[in-house]
């Protein structure tokens, strides 16, 4: 995958732009990046706040050779580059909440949002990643959930650092991904970074139900295997997870 960087001064949506690029033709490995976001989202239908400068507003076309029952792990090979690239630039270190957020002492620092589109050339998928580079990037009711870089670090980062590690990052991980034993490995790597992974108490939202249970491990689709109370495996491939605290 060799990238191409388009910058915007403002957009509505990144992810909306790359859609409209992947249905024009455009190559995998475009990608959009907008200095703000008039109406950014997240998963479930969240706004992402997305003030001018405050942040690193991106998405990416792939068109992955990948079965599609694997693509669900497009997610999580976007959740480790990032890792990869904010400790990269940053020194930052995430820890990942399954599926798609970057968290730091659970607070959300980036959050992931992958979209498929179809197009004249077949299927493609569309990664958005959003991510809280300054202080100015949060209001004041978000700042006891969310935070950034700069929250973080006490220092204002580069935005084109930031996005030069995450651009590496993503043709390594994407590449990697698509190898033989690339699925496997993706799993890997994500639990490696994610104390989500393995032994986490938490409670899951998803239409209206609640599961509480403890983590253990993730199927071979990247879903989220969760032990009750009652000792019983759920698998679980969509959902909001919330950290619980033990007694």
């Amino acid at each position: 995958m060799i990238p191409n960087i388009i910058n915007f001064d403002s957009l509505p949506s990144t992810n909306l732009e790359a859609a409209r690029l992947a249905r024009a033709g455009a190559n995998e490995g475009v990608c959009v990046v907008a200095a703000e976001q008039t109406a950014g989202r997240g998963r479930l239908q969240r706004v992402w706040l997305s003030p001018p400068g405050a942040g690193l507003y991106f998405s990416i076309v792939l068109r992955p050779t990948l079965a599609q029952g694997d693509w669900p792990l497009l997610t999580l090979m976007a959740a480790v580059a990032v890792h990869d690239a904010l400790l990269a630039a940053c020194l930052v270190e995430t820890d990942i909440k399954w599926p798609n957020d970057l968290l730091v002492a659970e607070k959300k620092l980036c959050g992931i949002l992958a979209e498929t589109v179809e197009t004249q050339l077949g299927r493609a998928v569309v990664l958005g990643i959003g991510i809280n580079l300054t202080k100015d990037s949060l209001p004041a009711e978000l700042q006891a959930t969310a935070t950034s870089v700069e929250s973080v670090t006490g220092v204002r980062p580069e935005l084109a650092e930031v996005l030069g590690a995450l651009v590496s990052e993503l043709v390594t991980q994407y590449e990697s991904l698509q190898r033989v034993g690339g699925t496997r490995k993706i799993i890997r790597e994500w639990c490696l970074r994610s104390s989500y992974c393995e032994g986490r108490l938490i409670r899951v939202t998803e239409g209206g139900e609640t599961l509480a249970g403890t983590t253990r491990g993730l199927e071979p689709d990247g879903a989220l295997r969760v032990e009750t109370v009652g000792g019983k495996i759920k698998v679980l491939r969509a959902g909001d997870v919330t950290s619980v605290r033990p007694d």
